[in-house]
C-alpha cells in the first residue's frame, strides 16, 4: 500500500525534478531517456516529475507526436520548448533560465533586468564541481532578496548532504553533494525571509528535517502555504539524470 505524502513535503517536491537522463552522469541514448519519462509519468510518484530536459540540437530526434514539456538547452527560442536554459540572457516567449557561476553573485542584477531567471551547478564528475555551502548561500539569498527564481542542475541526486560517489563507475571520485531536500528548504526558508540559511545546507541528519502540515528543520519551521509560494515564486526545479534515486532515497527515509 503506497505510503501517504506529508502535505509539506509533497509541496516542498511537487513537480520539482527536471529529467535529464540525455546528460551524464547517465548518458542514457535519446530514446532510452524518452521511454523512462514516459514510464515515470505513469508511476505513482509521477507528481514529483517536472520537464524533460534536451539540448536544441537533439529536438529533431524526437518524435512529433511525443507530447511532453521540454526545457531545452538552446540559445534562441525553440517552438517546442516550455523553457529555455541558456548561458546568457536571450529573447523569447517562455521562461529563460541563465546559468551562473556560484561565486558570481552580481550577474544576478543582469539576469533580473532581462526578465530571465537563475540556473546554478550543484555538482558534477568531480569533487571541485560541488559547490561550497557557503557560496550556494550566498547564492540563495542574493536571489531572494532580488525576489529571483531559480532552478538548479546537476548534483541533487540524493535528499540530504551526505558523501557519495559522483558517478556509477567503479572507483569513481567520492564527494560530500548537496542534498536536494536542503537544498530547497534552504531556499524555502530564505523567500520567507530567514538569511542565515548555511546550516540548513550543510545538514547531514535526516532526522532534523520533520514534515507534516509544516516543514521544520531544527527549530525552524515553514506553513505548507509558505512552501508553496517558495516554489511557485522562487525555487522552481532541479535538473537530475536520475529519478529513481531520489525516489529511492525518499523511500528508505520512509518519507514516501
Amino acid at each position: 500500500m503506497a505510503r501517504s505524502v506529508a502535505p509539506a513535503l509533497r509541496a516542498l517536491l511537487e513537480g520539482v525534478v527536471d529529467y535529464a537522463g540525455f546528460f551524464p552522469p547517465a548518458a542514457w541514448p535519446l530514446e532510452r531517456a524518452l521511454a523512462g519519462y514516459h514510464h515515470y509519468r505513469d508511476s505513482r510518484h509521477a507528481w514529483m516529475l517536472g520537464r524533460f530536459v534536451i539540448p536544441a540540437g537533439q529536438l529533431p530526434n524526437v518524435p512529433a507526436n511525443m507530447r511532453a514539456p521540454f526545457a531545452v538547452l538552446a540559445d534562441e527560442d525553440d517552438p517546442r520548448a516550455a523553457t529555455i536554459e541558456s548561458k546568457q540572457p536571450i529573447s523569447a516567449s517562455k521562461p529563460i533560465y541563465c546559468e551562473v557561476r556560484p561565486d558570481c553573485a552580481a550577474g544576478l542584477d543582469s539576469i533580473k533586468s532581462a526578465g530571465c531567471f537563475a540556473k546554478i551547478r550543484t555538482g558534477g564528475l568531480t569533487p571541485d564541481a560541488v559547490p561550497s555551502v557557503d557560496s550556494l548561500a550566498r547564492f540563495l539569498a542574493a536571489c531572494a532578496e532580488l525576489q529571483l527564481p531559480f532552478k538548479t542542475t546537476a548534483g541533487l541526486h540524493h535528499p540530504i548532504r551526505s558523501l557519495r560517489p559522483l558517478t556509477y563507475q567503479t572507483n569513481a571520485p567520492v564527494a560530500m553533494v548537496h542534498g536536494f531536500i536542503n537544498v530547497f528548504m534552504a531556499a524555502a526558508f530564505a523567500w520567507n525571509g530567514e538569511r542565515d540559511i548555511g546550516p540548513v545546507l550543510s545538514e547531514t541528519d535526516a532526522g532534523a528535517f520533520h514534515f507534516d502540515t509544516c516543514a521544520r528543520w531544527r527549530n525552524l519551521s515553514l506553513s505548507t502555504d509558505q512552501i508553496i509560494q517558495a516554489r511557485v515564486h522562487f525555487a522552481h526545479s532541479f535538473g537530475s539524470c536520475s529519478f529513481e534515486e531520489p525516489i529511492s532515497d525518499l523511500e528508505r527515509l520512509g518519507w514516501l
